[in-house]
């Protein structure tokens, strides 16, 4: 019998497409993206716009995203020299795939608590 499967499945999920989904889509990337969508910003402006956002943390996220070629950095002739962010025309094409995936989440929260309110309580019914 011949072989049907399709090998150029769109949706295959491949280990350098899920590095760069988990990279791009986590918590603090999307809230970068977010501040620098609107303007470009420097680094205590970011942390600023998101305090919750450890120096850490937000050193790494601008470095995967910069890795990534969805941000850049340009160095300002200031005194003292500073370090400006701004999201790249690449990273300006995540803006519609990530509204999509809010007004996704938005709509669907009611059935997707539900949901874990069922799971948690027959978790809960399980182990007691």
């Amino acid at each position: 019998m011949p072989d049907t499967t399709s090998h150029a499945d769109p949706l295959e999920i491949s280990t350098p497409h899920r590095e760069l989904l988990d990279q791009v889509l986590d918590k603090w990337s999307l809230s970068v993206l977010n501040e620098l969508c609107e303007r470009p910003c420097r680094f205590s402006q970011l942390r600023r716009a998101i305090p919750s956002v450890s120096q850490k943390s937000l050193t790494a996220t601008l470095r995967r995203l910069e890795r990534n070629g969805i941000i850049e950095r340009e160095l300002l002739s200031s005194r003292p020299v500073a370090i400006e962010y701004r999201i790249t025309p690449l990273g300006k094409t995540l803006r519609h795939p990530i509204d999509v995936l809010l007004e996704w989440a938005a709509a669907h929260m009611p059935h997707i608590e539900q949901a874990r309110e069922t799971f948690d309580a027959q978790d809960l019914a399980e182990n007691t």
